[in-house]
């Protein structure tokens, strides 16, 4: 595997003809700080909460919806699921799936959602990310140990996802792992895997327990979980005969920047945009 940070990449013939991606954020002026949450009155999450976040880098679990609600999104993912198999693509491919689909485009705007969200970023909030994570049963598929702050072209690192569960995660199925603390050592050096390798992601954090030990994100349906974008977090396959699903939904400050194009895919969900940098994208007819 092919080693890297935030500051070499550029210097590798062999990784810029491989990665061309991966090469132009290497070359973004990123700030990789973590800026903690500052919020001595936070309206849904408790101060507790605020202070576990800034400590752990995580909160979890959060109660969203109820059995019903999210039991009606199960079916409409089923169905969507369906027919995303049917057209050829694989259970992992549905992406920005807000700009695509009304239903989805209601989960990021939710505003259950976008208050716990706005306790940790403040009041003006952009939501530009949507990708479920469907693991199928005996898919064997892992998500190695990595940072969301590197694959995204955004400074300052002030973003969060919320883990939506649309079925249980338990370790049984393969629910998320974290290392709780892991936020506050900046952007770290990561491996990029080979084709071979069973993690659906290309990027992979060596020896990443030496940060600390891992802690178990289990979830029943319907709740989520918030992270930080440099919290070390991964998952194993699920070798059970259980589907685990959840929609990452991805939130960030409007004062963040986003490069290569991907203001375009971000909502207003709070407050406002006075640099008008994000595109607001309207809700899509196609639920």
């Amino acid at each position: 595997m092919l080693e890297s940070n935030a500051t070499n990449q550029h210097l590798n013939p062999e990784f810029n003809k491989l990665y061309p991606e991966e090469d132009r954020l290497s070359q973004m002026n990123r700030d990789f700080r973590f800026h903690p949450a500052r919020n001595s009155n936070p309206k849904a999450l408790t101060g507790a909460q605020v202070e576990a976040f800034n400590r752990d880098g995580y909160i979890s679990p959060l109660n969203v919806f109820s059995e019903a609600e999210i039991a009606e999104h199960r079916r409409y993912f089923d169905q969507l699921l369906a027919h995303v198999l049917a057209s050829g693509q694989d259970n992992y491919s549905i992406k920005t799936a807000h700009l695509l689909y009304g239903k989805v485009y209601d989960l990021l705007t939710d505003q259950r959602i976008v208050a716990y969200v706005k306790d940790l970023l403040g009041e003006n909030v952009v939501g530009w990310g949507s990708h479920y994570f469907c693991k199928l049963p005996g898919d064997g598929k892992t998500v190695g140990w990595h940072q969301d702050a590197g694959y995204w072209p955004l400074t300052p690192s002030k973003a969060v996802t919320v883990w939506l569960a649309i079925d249980d995660a338990d370790r049984e199925n393969a629910c998320m792992k974290f290392i709780p603390g892991s936020h506050h050592y900046g952007h770290l050096t990561y491996q990029l895997t080979e084709e071979s390798d069973p993690s659906i992601l290309n990027q992979v954090v060596p020896e990443a327990e030496k940060f600390g030990a891992p802690v178990y994100n289990e979830l029943r349906a319907g709740q989520m979980s918030i992270h930080s974008d440099l919290l070390l977090h991964g998952s194993e396959a699920n070798n059970s005969t259980r589907r685990r699903n959840g929609l990452a939904i991805r939130y960030t400050t409007a004062d963040v920047r986003a490069e290569m194009g991907w203001n375009e895919k971000g909502v207003l969900v709070s407050g406002s945009d006075p640099s008008g940098h994000w595109a607001n994208p309207r809700r899509p007819e196609n639920d």
